[in-house]
């Protein structure tokens, strides 16, 4: 893990936190009132999700690739007081060690942007999703506007370093809709957030 991963992860709440207060914490809470069952959240960061998962949730897995973000990950987790299983998974999103399935709700949130391959990552949550397991995600996106897209594009490979692989021009719903049905989605924007990664979209989609 490079040095600015372990900066990354150790400063990412203090960054979310003026976003999360201006309203995207409102957003999570109402995107995963729905959440129930037994539930895999990939990308789970530091764990910001965790205090807002409602009690019809049984059993919790967060997977999480980065090491510095995992440790977190894990003290949140341990640190939240509740009756259910809560397991930290360290591996990447494309890659699921879990088996076809197995799940009643996935949850992606700010992580879309950042997995190596989405379109893998969607098919993986598919696969251990139960057929009418539902998705639900809240995703910055690639603008629908032209000219804001434009824009995306020229900031791109900085952002990517910037936010430590993250994506701020990628087609998310266009890739979601690929792969679920009765896909519903949101239209919202970022609370104080840069231009480039300020088109939300928040939503539910159903596994076939």
């Amino acid at each position: 893990m490079s040095l600015y991963g372990r900066f990354f992860a150790a400063t990412y709440d203090r960054m979310l936190a003026g976003t999360e207060e201006a309203g995207l914490g409102e957003r999570r809470h109402a995107l995963l009132a729905s959440a129930d069952g037994r539930v895999i959240e990939i990308g789970a960061g530091t764990g910001v999700n965790l205090a807002h998962y409602p009690d019809a949730v049984t059993d919790l897995v967060l997977t999480e690739p980065e090491e510095p973000m995992a440790k977190r990950l894990e003290k949140r987790a341990q640190s939240e007081r509740n009756d259910r299983p809560v397991t930290v998974v360290r591996t990447a999103a494309e890659r699921l060690p879990f088996p076809d399935n197995h799940f009643d709700t996935a949850v992606c949130t700010l992580v879309l942007c950042t997995v190596g391959d989405p379109e893998r990552t969607l098919s993986e949550l598919d696969r251990v999703l139960k057929p009418g397991g539902r998705l639900l995600f809240l995703e910055h996106v690639r603008s629908d506007d032209p000219r804001l897209a434009k824009w995306q594009d020229r900031f791109a490979p900085l952002w990517r370093r910037l936010g430590h692989g993250c994506n701020c021009n990628r087609p998310t719903p266009e890739l979601i809709r690929s792969r679920f049905e009765n896909v519903e989605i949101e239209e919202g924007e970022v609370p104080k957030a840069p231009p480039i990664v300020r088109p939300l979209r928040v939503g539910r989609a159903v596994a076939p």
